[in-house]
């Protein structure tokens, strides 16, 4: 039986793009790069190609960003994306990743627990109790076999991982090799191979990365989208693409819903009404963009499968509450001064009050 996959990685989702841009691409590629630095950030910010081929946007913000990155990765820095939770950090290192590589699996998921193993490389303990250390008995991690293959590894949550973790990167990162004590060998990184490492500024009890290793990383700050407009268009692509991946159709445009989601994200986010005339008081959470693509995406389900399949206020504002009250008392609170001060007075969106009022 053939069975559909849930999300396709960006090289397969995006391959026509990627093919199309491969044979349009005139510039120089670096060593073990499928595409040059100029045709990645074309990839990422979209645009129209010299035989009329239509990129789409995987990012929406400022192209000088995006144009750091890649020039940081065509170095022997690695790079760091910095930033709020939501700002597309994993969006944007799986994207570079398809785009230079065709391959975005090299991934390290950080936690707490990480071990050492899980960064450097393990060991088939079956095999190495009967053979002892022979090199058929290592077990490969993403990092090495980026390393061999002159790929990019990606580091996911980096300063989720304990320090003596983190800093085992250093050797890797600056002398490009990888040490393998006990056979009294190392790896050595062919070209083409770097790290991208994300992380956020809004965790708790992160693990700080060390000045050594900061060294060898360039980091780029994403910040949170810089316009209404710009985030709208943002959430209302991921949107498209969500139901398209899950043949959920979209009974006509839901624009004006997801402005008013961003609307309330943005308000309570910046702790001021969009006209600046009512100061208001900001939750724990984030409301980061990710979170209003999650609420219209839920929204959508409930329309369609609980509903006429038109998105209403009723079906988009338990995502609402849901996202903005994480503390059920301090964030319950700063809901209800929302609603009752800007939210019940706005003219057009007494329905969504309602909703909200009643769930809350």
């Amino acid at each position: 039986m053939t069975q559909t996959i849930l999300r396709q990685a960006a090289e397969q989702q995006f391959a026509q793009e990627i093919e199309e841009i491969k044979l349009q691409d005139k510039h120089t590629k670096p060593a073990n790069w499928q595409m040059s630095p100029n045709a990645v950030v074309t990839y990422l910010m979209g645009g129209t190609l010299s035989n009329g081929f239509e990129i789409t946007p995987k990012y929406i913000g400022n192209r000088r960003l995006m144009e750091i990155a890649v020039a940081t990765l065509t170095t022997d820095r690695a790079l760091l994306l910095y930033g709020l939770p939501g700002t597309a950090k994993s969006w944007v290192s799986e994207h570079l990743a398809a785009a230079i590589t065709g391959d975005s699996s090299l991934v390290i998921q950080g936690t707490a627990g990480i071990s050492e193993e899980a960064v450097r490389y393990g060991w088939n303990y079956a095999m190495l109790l009967s053979a002892g250390p022979v090199a058929e008995a290592i077990v490969e991690t993403p990092v090495m076999r980026a390393m061999k293959q002159g790929k990019i590894v990606r580091i996911e949550e980096l300063t989720r991982i304990g320090s003596d973790v983190q800093d085992s990167l250093i050797t890797i990162l600056s002398e490009k090799m990888l040490p393998v004590p006990e056979l009294n060998t190392q790896v050595q990184a062919v070209r083409g191979f770097n790290v991208i490492a994300t992380a956020n500024n809004r965790d708790k009890g992160v693990n700080e990365l060390s000045s050594a290793l900061k060294r060898r990383f360039n980091t780029v700050i994403l910040p949170v989208p810089s316009s209404m407009e710009e985030e709208v268009d943002i959430v209302q692509q991921r949107v498209s693409s969500f139901s398209r991946a899950i043949e959920l159709p979209i009974q006509k445009p839901v624009t004006e819903e997801i402005k008013r989601i961003v609307t309330i994200f943005r308000e309570l986010r910046n702790g001021v009404s969009l006209d600046g005339k009512t100061k208001l008081k900001s939750p724990s959470g984030t409301l980061s963009t990710a979170e209003a693509i999650s609420v219209m995406n839920s929204g959508l389900a409930l329309a369609y499968h609980f509903g006429d399949g038109l998105v209403k206020a009723d079906d988009i504002a338990s995502g609402v509450i849901g996202a903005v009250v994480k503390d059920p008392v301090q964030d319950k609170i700063v809901m209800q001064e929302y609603m009752e001060t800007v939210l019940k007075q706005r003219d057009g969106w007494k329905d969504i009050y309602r909703a909200c009022r009643d769930i809350i």
